[in-house]
């Protein structure tokens, strides 16, 4: 065993003594393959208005994510983590330092499913199952209905489960009346025989999910609604996940280039439909890690937007190919438009932009889509240095 690894399995040790000598912290899980970061900060957020909270760093690597934040641990009474993982195996490295009293699962989809990581979406369900298996019998595993592969987790588990969601006769707490602005989500909170207006200034359905997985959370830790209420006003959105910045040429930017998956690009193109501007335009990269998945995914992708219809679709690098074939079925074919590259990509928007123009960008990190507005106004740097201000528009 080479040092880094001594040093890294000895921290891991100590992480685990160090959180079984704070007994009075409940320790919160979080995992999935879409949506986990937002809401792992949207439980922090609220059960902050009652409690003192420790979560995960969202800039450390998830391998060393959780020994390093429970070693922050102080006089803290709640303790909210992400369960990030690629790799068979992983979920029990994490399980070794820290087990939830309460659990997540916000959704699955075939991300690292390439022969590198995980290999497969079974592999997938199961090594994130772990986390929910991990809960004991008196404790809450909380996941989403209206994903069908989470679903499968609760066959896997003994603990008590709870179901959010849509669907009014499978969920103890569903959603109603969904509406997206500019200025955030608002949507019907139905839970036993109570219905409660929810205001969050994260836009898109999506983001219902996260708000939905931290009100229950907050339930389940004695938070009045008052209280979660008002921890989910304090939610803002992150930067390239999901944040509006002004772009060239007056338009506005959905800057979702952090990440991209299937799941979550279909939620893109949603929210992109939902939003009101004189024209829309998509800009969507590749999706990387989907292994025999790849296909498949970037089609589904495809056909989402062959249903939305956005003004135009710039689809960036090869297998992007899979997702202009299937858009090109619901929308004109000059309306579709295939670049190799974000500078090429770049060159296709200048001479297309508007004032007014609203466009969502997306795509797996390491395209790094993020450059193109800085190709755009002649500032690109490297992608190792973009630091770019961000704004917030249509407050």
């Amino acid at each position: 065993m080479n040092p880094k690894s001594i040093f890294h399995n000895s921290r891991r040790v100590t992480a685990k003594i160090w959180l079984a000598l704070h007994k009075n912290v409940e320790v919160i899980g979080v995992t999935g393959s879409y949506g986990k970061t937002n809401t792992t900060l949207a439980i922090a957020t609220v059960l902050a208005e009652k409690f003192k909270v420790l979560q995960t760093d969202i800039n450390l690597d998830t391998r060393f994510n959780i020994p390093i934040t429970v070693l922050k641990l102080g006089d803290h009474q709640k303790l909210v983590l992400e369960y990030g993982i690629d790799r068979i195996g992983e979920m029990d490295f994490h399980l070794f330092v820290a087990r939830p009293n309460i659990a997540v699962v916000t959704g699955i989809t075939p991300v690292h499913a390439d022969s590198a990581h995980l290999g497969s979406l079974e592999n997938i369900i199961k090594e994130k199952g772990e986390l929910a298996a991990a809960v004991p019998k008196n404790g809450w595993v909380i996941i989403n209905w209206d994903d069908q592969h989470a679903r499968k987790i609760a066959d896997l588990i003994d603990s008590t489960v709870i179901f959010y969601g849509r669907n009014r006769y499978r969920c103890q707490f569903w959603a109603s009346h969904i509406k997206t602005s500019f200025r955030g989500t608002t949507f019907q909170l139905h839970f036993q025989s109570a219905s409660h207006t929810v205001k969050i200034p994260l836009i898109g359905r999506h983001h219902v999910y996260t708000a939905m997985a931290a009100a229950i959370v907050g339930t389940l830790c004695g938070l009045k609604w008052r209280e979660i209420t008002a921890g989910l006003a304090k939610l803002i959105p992150l930067d390239g996940r999901g944040n509006l910045e002004p772009g060239p040429k007056e338009t506005v930017i959905l800057n979702d280039a952090r990440r991209a998956n299937p799941a979550s690009t279909v939620a893109g193109l949603q929210t992109l439909a939902d939003l009101s501007a004189k024209r829309k335009i998509a800009v969507l990269g590749e999706m990387g890690e989907l292994g025999k998945y790849s296909e498949e995914g970037h089609r589904s992708v495809g056909h989402k937007a062959a249903e939305t219809k956005p003004d135009y679709l710039i689809c960036v690098g090869g297998a992007t190919k899979y997702i202009a074939e299937e858009a090109r079925k619901g929308m004109r074919k000059n309306q579709v438009i295939l670049v190799k590259d974000v500078f090429e990509a770049a060159g296709v928007l200048s001479g297309i932009l508007q004032k007014g123009d609203l466009w969502y960008l997306k795509g797996s990190l390491l395209k790094h889509l993020e450059r193109i507005p800085l190709i755009i106004e002649g500032r690109d740097v490297d992608p190792d240095e973009i630091a770019a201000k961000r704004y917030e528009v249509y407050r």
